[in-house]
């Protein structure tokens, strides 16, 4: 128990005083560039998705 206690007290302390946190200026900044990323991201999938099923669906109806 004494070691989860420790674990705590020095978890709280790095928290406290180690740890640099961002400005909030840098943190707008930051989430507008994971949103901006994630937003590409879906983009280039659902592009990917919409050519796979369309060269799908062509390759399938090539059989018929």
């Amino acid at each position: 128990m004494d070691k989860l206690t420790k674990y705590f007290r020095d978890t709280v302390e790095e928290m406290r005083y180690k740890t640099t946190w961002p400005t909030f200026a840098e943190l707008q900044k930051s989430a507008g560039m994971v949103l901006i990323g994630s937003i590409a991201f879906a983009i280039v999938v659902g592009l990917m998705d919409v050519s796979f099923e369309s060269l799908l669906k062509a390759f399938y109806n090539s059989f018929r």
